[in-house]
């Protein structure tokens, strides 16, 4: 199983440098290259996903690794999506790097398979943390494509008008995306702490930084869709709020601990 997981691991590595090398010297076979060893590292990520969560008798999202891994899964299958309803290199250049860098983060974890704690024994699950790892990872990616468009604006491209638009447009549709499923996070968290705590919310730590982060990709689509703001601002909104996302992800289950420890 763990060979499996380091599979993916350097098959994401891989790619990315493959469609980086593609994207740099404008070189199709390379691009094609990555896009193969891309789909292959997925397909390992999948087996492997699937295999620890018959191991382990449940959906293999309990501890910190299983989430970074399911995180980076997501990743994975949007960038994967977005490539094949794009057809655009930039879609596969932004998500290949988050997938990478998050399964990384998973391998420095603990990865034996837990029990689940008695807490975590409910249908609410699935729906809560699965919510979970594709909201990050739609913000993530976001993030990304954010940090591509301040790139090409830096480097020049801004006479590529066609391509900036579309990497902006999509960058807002994904913290959409991303948005409504942290609302389906906080909701259905509630609901379960509701009824493994008999309380609707306790300001825990992980708590509070998901009504943080979800505060702050408020602001975004206000501004975005009132206040009509587009280009460079909401470029720079999207890398910013990244970190948030990322501090909500791994920093406080390493800095302030709580109810939701046992993510660490």
């Amino acid at each position: 199983m763990e060979m499996l997981f380091f599979a993916a691991v350097v098959a994401y590595f891989a790619a990315m440098m493959l469609q980086s090398a593609g994207a740099m010297l404008g070189n199709e076979k390379l691009c094609r290259a990555a896009h193969g060893v891309f789909a292959a590292g997925f397909a390992l990520h999948t087996v492997f996903t699937v295999w620890r969560g018959i191991a382990a008798g449940r959906l293999p999202l309990a501890n910190q690794f299983e989430f970074a891994s399911g995180f980076a899964w997501s990743a994975a299958i949007m960038g994967l999506i977005l490539h094949a309803k794009l057809r655009q290199e930039w879609t596969l250049t932004v998500s290949m790097p988050v997938a990478f860098l998050v399964l990384s983060y998973a391998a420095f974890q603990p990865m034996q398979i837990t029990d689940l704690m008695p807490a975590l024994r409910s249908t609410w699950f699935a729906l809560h943390i699965g919510s979970a790892t594709f909201s990050y990872a739609s913000f993530a990616i976001a993030g990304g494509m954010g940090a591509q468009y301040l790139l090409m604006l830096r480097r020049g491209h801004a006479q590529d008008e066609t391509r900036m638009k579309q990497t902006d447009y999509m960058s807002y549709r994904l913290i959409c995306l991303g948005f409504l499923l942290l609302t389906v996070v906080i909701l259905s968290g509630a609901i379960w702490a509701e009824q493994a705590w008999s309380r609707w919310w306790s300001w825990d730590p992980k708590e509070t930084w998901a009504l943080i982060t979800w505060i702050l990709y408020a602001i975004y689509l206000h501004q975005r869709m009132r206040m009509k703001w587009q280009g460079k601002r909401m470029a720079w909104f999207a890398v910013i709020a990244v970190l948030c996302v990322l501090f909500t992800f791994a920093g406080v289950n390493k800095l302030l601990p709580g109810l939701h420890s046992y993510a660490v």
